[in-house]
């Protein structure tokens, strides 16, 4: 049986470096690779392109539709990372945890989305309880997302580890400081929200690792559900999963730390609080699940093998 061929465009980037970190020694697959100074050759990447079972997108909004533009093999399965089809009808959301149907409609899907990574922990904990009656559709959500610099690319990433660089660096820097972040539309539109969440992302001096919150005043949720209550909603939620676990009531200790699960594939939810207050936080890797590692996951599902093949 021919192995599935899968194709990176944008395979210089951070996300497409990281595929082909996860993917690149696997047997199970053979690995499509242009030329490198015929990536920007339409032709030559219209040939790749419907040559390929798998193709991951990781590519600028514009570029990546341009690409989807390039492609007319109905087989072809694409896996685009960017932000440009996460909330278009015809394309699946890939957070395969984020339903009972989800997986498999991944496995169907010739277009898949391959989720934000503020967005990932966002919809992970907010999805579920928006579904169960628990978060009002119209509840003033906020949410604070703490990223490593890996998230920025390689311009950013270049700024923190010059050996001598900007003295701000060393702080975290709160940015999105207009409310307009990219990742708004899919964390809105996934969780079925009437209005967007104020949302403000901050990046730290630290490499990969992501820590997602949002903060709930009890009085306000459907029923005044406690904070026992919105945890045992998400722990049935996820049971089961094996990449998305929810850690024990009353075991996550005083502090938590952004970047605990770097290097996995891996997303815990944290749940927090009391009668009236309640704080719910993913923790995951920006490049593993809140990205790459993602991607990787849908092309397992996609494919028919084992999600977890080539994944921590």
């Amino acid at each position: 049986m021919a192995k599935p061929r899968v194709y990176v465009d944008g395979q210089s980037g951070t996300t497409g470096l990281q595929i082909f970190e996860r993917i690149g020694a696997r047997p199970d697959l053979e690995l499509l690779r242009i030329d490198e100074d015929k990536r920007h050759d339409s032709d030559e990447r219209r040939r790749f392109l419907n040559a390929a079972d798998v193709v991951f997108l990781c590519l600028p909004d514009d570029a990546a539709r341009e690409a989807v533009a390039l492609v007319d093999n109905p087989d072809v399965r694409i896996i685009d990372a960017s932000t440009a089809h996460r909330t278009a009808p015809d394309w699946t959301y890939g957070f395969p945890e984020l339903s009972a149907d989800q997986r498999a409609a991944i496995a169907a899907s010739k277009r898949i989305a391959n989720p934000g990574c503020h967005a990932t922990g966002f919809i992970s904990v907010t999805a579920p309880l928006v579904r169960a009656g628990i978060i009002p559709a119209d509840y003033p959500l906020t949410c604070f997302s703490l990223t490593g610099y890996s998230g920025g690319g390689k311009r950013m990433i270049a700024d923190y580890e010059a050996p001598e660089r900007a003295t701000a660096l060393d702080a975290p820097g709160i940015y999105g400081l207009t409310l307009a972040h990219k990742h708004l539309p899919e964390m809105q539109a996934v969780c079925g929200l009437t209005q967007a969440p104020v949302f403000l992302p901050v990046v730290d001096d630290y490499r990969q690792g992501m820590a997602t919150s949002i903060m709930l005043h009890n009085e306000f949720l459907a029923s005044g559900a406690t904070a026992h209550e919105i945890h045992a909603c998400l722990a049935d939620h996820y049971a089961g999963q094996r990449f998305v676990q929810v850690a024990p009531w009353g075991e996550q200790g005083s502090t938590l730390y952004a970047n605990e699960l770097a290097g996995t594939n891996e997303l815990r939810i944290v749940v927090c609080g009391n009668e009236r207050q309640t704080t719910v936080t993913a923790l995951f890797d920006n490049l593993g699940k809140g990205a790459s590692g993602a991607a990787v996951q849908n092309m397992n599902i996609a494919l028919g093998l084992d999600e977890a093949t080539g994944l921590a």
